[in-house]
């Protein structure tokens, strides 16, 4: 018998969607409130590490990710100029014959794990969140911004990292840290030479395109900004396109005018991280993905860890007769693997920043990805 039966997941991200997408599988009823009426995940494309994949075949959604994504091996880090610098080449993850890396559009891999949750008969509420949530030693009773109320046996917070939740239980929780670099991103069409990741590497900028389908790939460019400002979107394009103009490799100038083109979708983001300490649960309400471990994209894992997490919590409710004893198993699970992350990911940004060394950063990027390649 499951520790529960009737659980409320707030937020319908990755994060929220493997747990649901879990739990029904496991025959636990689930509601979903989303507050984005459009549930779709904004962005442009998103890195899948083999560690990822290995969660999309667990959670069923595998076979859809090679349709509308792109597999591949390895990643050529390269000079300014073009000249290749080392290979890193995918290997495999522990329980799963999958291997190598690949990337999707944001909105496709939210559209396919969206379509598996209603599949799988969550009951799903958009447009809609908590007001109040209150708790007693045998549930939690909750209103909703539309006056409803429910009673559930659990609360898992998935809101990422500005959670509302985390702000009303754990209020003296860490808040995110900028970590002092930004990313930019956009969507352009890919040449048919470029089959896998290329990232091209100066002191002060970190640039990378990886194959999201037959048709499109998605840029990455990764600079130090020592201050977190605002910068207006109407400056977006011509921000990215100076920051690719100084490195002379002609394949990579080729792409600038994409840049300009419609569809390129461009995104800005200042990169924060956050690490909550554990126990990641207030009574019969807990928290996961962004909203407790949030991490900077240079280990391309951060969707992986709230995935994972969503997988494990739900496993653990399964399996143990009583809610302390799921929670417990769940944090031995996760926390020291959310941990590496989010610490190693923060260290590769100080090297990046304070031009460090790349000896360093190389072999905390390989153990790194052991540790990922690991059971979860």
């Amino acid at each position: 018998m499951s520790a529960v039966n009737k659980v409320l997941i707030v937020g319908g991200g990755f994060s929220g969607m493997a747990t649901a997408i879990e739990l029904r599988k496991h025959d636990i009823e689930a509601d979903l409130v989303e507050l984005d009426t459009s549930w779709r995940p904004e962005g442009a494309g998103i890195s899948l590490g083999a560690a990822t994949l290995r969660a999309l075949e667990k959670l069923g959604v595998y076979e859809e990710f090679e349709k509308e994504g792109h597999h591949s091996t390895g990643a050529d880090l390269l000079a300014p100029h073009g000249a290749l610098i080392a290979h890193i080449s995918g290997g495999g993850v522990e329980g799963s014959e999958v291997t190598g890396e690949g990337a999707i559009l944001r909105p496709k891999l939210g559209k396919i794990l969206s379509n598996k949750v209603l599949e799988l008969g969550t009951n799903v509420f958009l447009g809609n969140s908590f007001e109040t949530i209150e708790q007693d030693e045998h549930q939690v009773h909750v209103t909703f911004l539309d006056g409803t109320k429910k009673d559930y046996d659990l609360v898992i917070g998935a809101e990422g990292l500005h959670s509302k939740l985390r702000g009303q239980f754990f209020p003296n929780a860490p808040t995110p840290e900028y970590v002092g670099q930004g990313v930019w991103r956009a969507v352009i069409p890919r040449p048919s030479e470029i089959n896998s990741t290329r990232i091209w590497l100066s002191d002060d900028v970190k640039i990378g395109v990886n194959p999201c389908s037959d048709a499109n790939m998605y840029m990455f460019i990764t600079e130090s900004r020592p201050t977190k400002d605002h910068i207006d979107p109407i400056l977006w394009t011509n921000i990215m396109a100076d920051l690719i103009k100084p490195f002379p490799d002609p394949a990579l100038q080729a792409l600038i005018p994409h840049l300009f083109e419609e569809g390129a979708n461009i995104d800005y983001r200042p990169l924060f991280n956050l690490l909550m300490p554990a126990p990641w649960n207030k009574g019969r309400v807990v928290l996961i993905g962004d909203s407790v471990a949030a991490t900077t994209p240079h280990l391309a894992s951060g969707a992986c860890i709230g995935i994972e997490s969503g997988i494990v919590l739900a496993d653990e409710l399964h399996r143990q007769s009583t809610l302390q004893a799921a929670l417990d198993a769940f944090h031995e699970r996760r926390f020291k693997r959310c941990e590496l992350v989010v610490k190693n990911s923060a260290r590769l940004s100080e090297i990046e920043i304070q031009h460090g060394d790349k000896q360093e950063h190389g072999q905390l990027m390989k153990t790194s990805f052991q540790a990922m390649a690991q059971a979860i």
